[in-house]
């Protein structure tokens, strides 16, 4: 296994573990709430991050790297900030067993496990700010993990996946010295000033 996935899989393992306490403190009267993704209400947004959670977490451990299908309507335990935690154990722990140099399948899309890696961190920095920018939550992941994932979002994001009604919405500008995590927000079509009155964002 390389130095290079380690390296990911700990940083991903310390922006779980704080996605875990944004979720954990979800009141229920906050599930209607906008968000930045401006078609997910803080609900719906929640059971996302759970859903791709659990399967990116149930791929990495199968010992053929196949995810299940069907994150459409999932929905969370009792304790959803556990749900997180048991998801996190199991994608990190798969890592730390060789589980990133093999493929990783959703469906019949297959990509190199250390990239679903970085895709997963870069999703959960961005995931995780829109749920707790939208819930009053702090959300404070390394440095280190957001400036990795400003160095692997660009290639991500070709024309096919940015703009006006794409998966990702146009670039946000966003002043020069701002920080590693303000300019990945901004490279994802991300306002890193949004706040729940504003209606800008993305998916």
């Amino acid at each position: 296994m390389s130095e290079s996935i380690l390296k990911t899989n700990d940083l991903l393992a310390r922006v779980l573990d704080g996605l875990a306490n944004v979720v954990g403190g979800v009141r229920e009267s906050q599930l209607r709430d906008p968000t930045p993704c401006t078609e997910f209400d803080v609900e719906t947004l929640r059971n996302h991050i759970l859903g791709w959670l659990t399967t990116f977490a149930a791929g990495y451990a199968d010992p053929a790297g196949r995810a299940p299908s069907g994150t459409d309507g999932y929905q969370p335990g009792p304790d959803p900030a556990a749900d997180v935690r048991s998801a996190a154990a199991q994608l990190t722990g798969a890592v730390r067993q060789g589980a990133a140099d093999r493929p990783l399948y959703l469906g019949e899309s297959a990509m190199p496990g250390e990239l679903a890696l970085g895709m997963i961190l870069w999703e959960y920095l961005v995931h995780g700010w829109d749920l707790a920018r939208a819930t009053g939550r702090a959300w404070a992941p390394p440095e280190e993990a957001a400036a990795e994932a400003l160095a692997f979002a660009p290639a991500m994001l070709t024309d096919d996946y940015q703009g006006v009604g794409k998966p990702f919405a146009p670039r946000v500008a966003v002043p020069a010295d701002a920080s590693s995590l303000d300019k990945l927000l901004g490279l994802s079509g991300r306002d890193p000033q949004w706040a729940a009155a504003a209606s800008a964002g993305s998916r």
